[in-house]
């Protein structure tokens, strides 16, 4: 009987999974958005999105698995180069373990082209998918808690008592994590690459939209 395409998911993740959790769990702790469990709902929204959009999962699941294999601060003046960075490590990585060569600069590209902060736009399909599955990660339930976590770690407030909501002035992340949604999480959406990630991009955004309404009505405006 004739391989099947999962059949060959299948293989990838049992031969190479295991090398590439091993891998990232040996890095340098992240902050508290960016650690193990983050990784594993990147991975899995990865590779649902590639399974729709017909991606090739042996670019999807190395560039989900090692995105953020380093880490540089929110709040770092080299946090632009985050991305970059990251697919340096994870090419010497993937050289050294014997992955497929042909693969390297579409895995490459598809890490770099992940951030929001870098604005690279992503010119494969592949990497489009891995973008998708980071950014749907920022939204929704999950991304509230991870964005109000990151927040309380670098010391800021929940929300700027005198203008909340950004009615007055030009919202600033650095000073409270309610303005992270309108320099960033508000706009997700609209970045959206694949279908599927915009569809699932919209219902995760209408929730932190509702959290707004929510937090507006217990403080005031």
């Amino acid at each position: 009987m004739a391989a099947t395409p999962e059949d060959a998911v299948d293989r990838l993740r049992r031969d190479w999974e295991p090398r590439f959790r091993r891998f990232v769990a040996g890095q340098p702790d992240a902050d508290p958005g960016h650690g193990p469990a983050h990784l594993e709902r990147v991975v899995a929204t990865a590779m649902r999105l590639a399974a729709e959009t017909g991606a090739r999962p042996e670019i999807v699941l190395p560039a989900a698995w090692l995105h953020d294999c380093v880490h540089v601060a929110k709040d770092s003046p080299d946090r632009a180069r985050a991305s970059r960075l990251a697919a340096d490590r994870a090419l010497v990585f993937l050289q050294d373990a014997g992955y497929r060569p042909d693969c390297l600069p579409d895995i490459r590209h598809a890490i770099e082209a992940h951030s929001f902060s870098a604005g690279i736009a992503p010119r494969t399909l592949e990497a489009q998918v891995v973008q998708d599955a980071d950014r749907l990660d920022a939204l929704g339930a999950i991304g509230l808690a991870r964005c109000i976590a990151v927040g309380t770690a670098l010391g800021r407030p929940v929300y700027e008592p005198q203008d909340p909501f950004c009615r007055g002035r030009k919202p600033d992340d650095r000073g409270a994590s309610v303005d992270h949604f309108y320099t960033k999480l508000l706009k997700l959406a609209g970045t959206m690459q694949t279908d599927a990630g915009r569809r699932e991009a919209e219902r995760r955004t209408e929730f932190l939209r509702s959290f707004l309404a929510q937090l507006e009505s217990e403080i005031g405006p």
